[in-house]
């Protein structure tokens, strides 16, 4: 019998961006989930999301399960199953963290990424209304789909949304999941 994996996207992202890897999944004879975390559907509020909020929303997802998943975690979701598999161990067969950000206790996101970069996304974000970091095409086209096809980059940046600035400045608590006997995985890939 196949695994069930509970896949978490990162930045910007819903859950729509592992529609492929599902259907990957799925032919393998697995079954997924990708829950779109609070304040990324496309219509949603995202005034005051909160680390804590996309926390919870993980817990939920778990505690909602009959069988410990694999649970996985893309760029800076890696942070958010650092907060969360504590939360619900028993719910865990595995972690994988899959390109992403594992942050040291006590750290933020901004802290592992040059200056400049968390200057310019706090100044957007500090200029929104809802203290979100808006898309920036600039680093859509030449960081996050570099090399890939503009019809490729055009559709991306159609289906991101704005991003909570807290999901970058809020520290996390790394020490739980390190206690943790749950077996992790980092994978890096192209």
């Amino acid at each position: 019998m196949g695994k069930h994996f509970v896949l978490i996207h990162g930045a910007w992202h819903g859950g729509w961006c592992w529609d492929g890897v599902i259907q990957t999944l799925t032919q393998a004879g697995h079954t997924a989930e990708a829950p779109t975390l609070p304040g990324h559907a496309a219509d949603a509020a995202r005034a005051g999301i909160t680390l804590e909020d996309y926390t919870q929303a993980i817990v939920d997802v778990l505690q909602r399960q009959n069988a410990p998943v694999v649970l996985v975690g893309h760029s800076s979701a890696g942070f958010l199953l650092q907060n969360a598999a504590p939360r619900a161990p028993e719910k865990i067969e595995r972690l994988i963290f899959h390109n992403a950000f594992i942050l040291p206790p006590g750290k933020t996101q901004f802290d592992l990424v040059p200056p400049e970069a968390a200057q310019g996304m706090t100044a957007a974000a500090n200029a929104s209304p809802d203290r979100c970091v808006p898309v920036i095409e600039d680093f859509v086209r030449h960081m996050l789909m570099a090399g890939e096809t503009k019809e490729k980059q055009n559709a991306l940046l159609a289906r991101l949304t704005p991003q909570p600035l807290a999901l970058f400045t809020t520290p996390v608590d790394a020490a739980a999941l390190a206690a943790l006997k749950i077996p992790k995985t980092v994978l890096f890939a192209r």
